[in-house]
């Protein structure tokens, strides 16, 4: 099954945040709370730079043939025909707002024809349990889909069995996405992006590709205009499940020089392929289970990798970054050099913008902690627009609680006092219940040395 993983990669919680349908301004979703109404987005505006249709060409083949794993898949397997979907279990009041917005950038974006039903007969079904009904099946999965199953006591009666194997299939014809109900609104639409967007293609995922949901890194959780021409391509008339590699390979230049007009261009030199002792050094300095030392261990060994394989691209950054968490707590000095090595890494391309708002939270954090207002604003005002573009109410709230502190520190309580305000109704939907909420001010807060008790 394909799954998405609980890697605790950042300060915020890493999920994105609704859109709603048409063309609906940004709104407030009344709730019984104590704090300001909830705020979403309006309608998406996702940034398109131009792609490579070599790239394309390439990545989609990477994606689409091979496992996680690396094992290779030997056919394209998709949805023939129109698609239906539903929802059962017990779906948060969010979900349905954000799953029709979804639809409607799948159907306008990808060209694929998918609607909703209330059919048990349903291609897809997405089942909404409590997060420890997953924990229970699946101890490291926020989320996960599998095929020929429509629900998690279906998944568990078969999760061995050949029936829920993708490396079998030669179609798609019933799948099922399993989400959490509990979780805050902006993780329940992480899933709903990252999971249907696998239902419906690759199963793969490449820490190389830094615009892309298809990553382990968890930067990207909408959608992105890469990951909608990869969709688009998968359901291009010119393929069809059971079509081998080769035969693939031979139709994609025509769909992308279809579809994708600006990319007509050279390609990019050939990255690097991503050892697996890279990704297994990153996932157990990120994923739960292991021991601290264990992890440092780990982040040691993948910063080696990238710089034994002369990596400057955005897994090299990320070994930086995941070095950096992990010695946060014990060695903060070390941790900020980590940080800006990380930075400096992601500074070398403009597809790693949103990566670079997620390390400026923390290279912040350290100014403010040092009554460095100016500075801290100078790290966190060009990003507060790259977390609303990019529809992430958890990093926009985050930053724009940051702000607050920097100019509280800076004299400008006025000022401070309105941005806080406007960020409650973001992390409402960010980091969800009241308490998380409040959490977060006071971790925030608590940076502020004119506030810390002497």
């Amino acid at each position: 099954m394909k799954r998405r993983l609980i890697l605790p990669l950042i300060m915020v919680l890493n999920a994105c945040v609704p859109i709603s349908q048409g063309g609906i301004p940004s709104r407030a979703v009344i709730a019984d709370s104590s704090l300001p109404p909830m705020k979403t987005f309006g309608r998406a505006d996702i940034r398109r730079p131009a792609v490579a249709n070599a790239d394309l060409v390439r990545d989609f083949i990477d994606l689409s043939f091979e496992m996680e794993s690396g094992r290779q898949l030997p056919v394209l397997t998709r949805f023939e025909g129109p698609i239906t979907l539903r929802v059962t279990g017990a779906p948060p009041p969010t979900l349905e707002g954000d799953l029709s917005a979804l639809l409607i950038r799948l159907r306008n974006e990808a060209g694929i024809a998918i609607t909703t039903t209330t059919s048990p007969g349903a291609n897809i079904t997405i089942q909404s349990v409590p997060r420890a009904a997953i924990r229970r099946v699946l101890p490291q999965a926020a989320c996960f889909v599998a095929p020929n199953v429509s629900s998690l006591s279906e998944f568990r009666a078969a999760r061995r069995s050949p029936r829920t194997n993708w490396a079998l299939l030669q179609t798609r014809e019933r799948l099922a996405i399993i989400v959490p109900s509990d979780v805050s609104p902006q993780e329940v639409r992480d899933c709903l992006h990252e999971e249907l967007a696998q239902a419906l293609g690759p199963l793969n995922d490449l820490y190389r590709l830094p615009n892309s949901v298809f990553n382990d890194d968890n930067v990207h959780t909408v959608l992105t205009n890469f990951d909608m021409l990869i969709l688009r391509a998968t359901y291009a008339p010119e393929l069809k499940s059971g079509m081998s590699r080769d035969a693939v390979a031979r139709r994609l230049p025509a769909i992308f020089a279809r579809i994708n007009p600006r990319g007509q261009t050279g390609p990019r030199p050939r990255p690097d392929r991503t050892p697996q002792e890279w990704s297994s050094a990153i996932q157990t300095a990120l994923g739960p289970g292991a021991n601290r030392s264990t992890r440092r261990r780990a982040t040691e060994t993948a910063v080696r990798i990238a710089t034994a394989r002369g990596w400057t691209d955005n897994r090299r950054a990320f070994a930086h970054y995941a070095k950096a968490r992990l010695l946060q707590a014990g060695d903060p000095a070390a941790a900020k050099r980590e940080y800006t090595i990380a930075d400096r890494f992601y500074a070398q391309s403009s597809s790693t913008r949103l990566h670079r708002a997620y390390v400026a939270t923390q290279l912040a954090a350290y100014e403010i902690a040092d009554g460095n207002a100016d500075q801290a604003l100078r790290l966190i005002d060009p990003n507060i627009d790259i977390a609303r573009t990019s529809q992430n109410a958890a990093l926009l709230a985050t930053l724009q609680l940051l702000r607050a502190e920097a100019l509280s520190l800076a004299g400008r309580d006025d000022a401070a006092r309105t941005v806080r305000l406007d960020s409650l109704g973001w992390a409402r939907y960010g980091f969800g219940a009241d308490w998380a909420v409040r959490a977060k001010i006071r971790e925030i807060s608590a940076l502020n040395p004119l506030k810390t008790p002497v």
